[in-house]
């Protein structure tokens, strides 16, 4: 397993990541105006710009798979995903521990935007303390939390 920068050449494969993972895991805790909002939040643009940054990173298996990403934007973990048939093989945790790593090296506080799947499944088990909660108004009048 190992954790590299993401590259312009990348940004479909994070796409794709992104992508497939909202896809399939957050139906089972959103409905589908909020499925729909992570989505558009994750465009390619807005992909392709935080690579530009040089604060997207993949996570690729032994094999040379690319299996995860995570962005760090500052002090905030942002658009940590495992592709669904990866989950539950740790790379999750690697990829949390590079950015708690890499954000350590010049912050004292990590932020996380977190989804509910991930803050009741990784997060709060990993001694993350919830300090906010918002709600959105998004398509199909439904609400993302």
């Amino acid at each position: 397993m190992s954790i590299r920068m993401a590259y312009s050449a990348d940004a479909d494969v994070v796409r794709r990541i992104t992508h497939e993972t909202i896809k399939t895991i957050y139906p089972h805790y959103y409905p589908a105006g909020a499925v729909e909002f992570f989505l558009a939040h994750h465009s390619e643009e807005n992909i392709v710009n935080d690579i530009s940054a040089g604060i997207v990173f993949l996570c690729l298996d032994t094999d040379n798979n690319t299996v995860g990403t995570v962005t760090l934007r500052q002090n905030e973990i942002c658009r940590l995903f495992v592709l669904p048939q990866y989950q539950g093989h740790g790379y999750g945790k690697e990829l949390l521990e590079f950015a708690e790593a890499e954000i350590a090296k010049h912050y004292d506080e990590i932020v996380i935007d977190a989804s509910l799947s991930a803050k009741k499944s990784i997060y709060l088990k990993r001694g993350y303390k919830e300090t906010e909660y918002h709600t959105i108004k998004t398509g199909n009048n439904d609400h993302l939390c």
